[in-house]
């Protein structure tokens, strides 16, 4: 797991400044972040600040991110942050041992809060997931979580998928969206480490994004992924800026 340490810190400072958002200051949390492995660090904060509430979360993401250091083919921390916030090992599918530094920063990891697990499977919603190992693909179908494609987006139309979405959630008692850029196709997610293709545009996720934040559940929104460096031209960053805006603007509108 790359960096362990340094991402366990960024999640403990995150997961203080989301629970200080909500507590003491009583606003929305919105969250802009590079890598999303800051994710975990929010997750953390929604649930240190409701620890009796059940928290849902809708992942708009290329990637399921669900990996664990036992099963993680890269170790990039940022393919993990939905494992460590379930609390998930995926021991079933494990390719391998780890160190016992490995160990204890990944205890310290997933226990951020202190509390864990701090979602559940059946909890959240992939929207745009299509790049993911096999040994994620395995625990998706084990733990049948649901994942809208982007075919099954476009056929069914953004209104429909919504419902269903909420329908899904609805033992949830708050919402949380994660958004990585690189949901959208690399026409435009130009400006993000790893494009995949075949995905939604940026009008597609401005409607989106925009229709689900007027849902009064939804607690937090954050968007990942934007790399400057590159970034031909701040086209991505632009785009990721107009989405970022309709979306606030909802929420507040809300």
């Amino acid at each position: 797991a790359k960096y362990i340490s340094g991402v366990l810190t960024m999640y403990e400072r995150i997961c203080d400044e989301i629970q200080n958002t909500i507590e003491n200051e009583g606003k929305f949390p919105v969250v802009l972040a590079g890598d999303h492995s800051t994710a975990g660090g929010t997750i953390a904060g929604l649930k240190k600040a409701n620890p009796k509430k059940r928290i849902g979360v809708i992942w708009v993401d290329a990637h399921s991110d669900i990996h664990s250091p036992y099963t993680s083919p890269t170790g990039n921390v940022h393919g993990m942050p939905i494992a460590a916030s379930l609390n998930e090992d995926n021991i079933e599918n494990k390719i391998h041992d780890l160190d016992q530094e490995t160990l204890n920063y990944w205890y310290q990891l997933k226990n951020v809060g202190g509390i864990s697990p701090k979602i559940k499977h059946e909890d959240i919603v992939y929207v745009g997931v299509r790049d993911s190992e096999e040994p994620e693909k395995e625990l998706l179908k084990r733990k049948k979580i649901k994942n809208v494609s982007v075919a099954e987006f476009r056929k069914k139309g953004l209104e429909k998928i919504v419902v269903e979405t909420f329908k899904h959630l609805e033992k949830c008692d708050l919402i949380y969206i994660s958004f990585d850029v690189d949901s959208m196709d690399p026409k435009v997610s130009q400006g993000t480490g790893t494009p995949v293709p075949t995905g939604f545009t940026d009008k597609e996720m401005g409607m989106f994004l925009a229709r689900l934040v007027a849902n009064p559940k939804i607690c937090c929104f954050e968007m990942v992924e934007v790399n400057p460096t590159l970034d031909k031209e701040n086209a991505m960053a632009e785009a990721a800026f107009e989405i970022l805006v309709r979306t606030v603007n909802t929420i507040q509108n809300a």
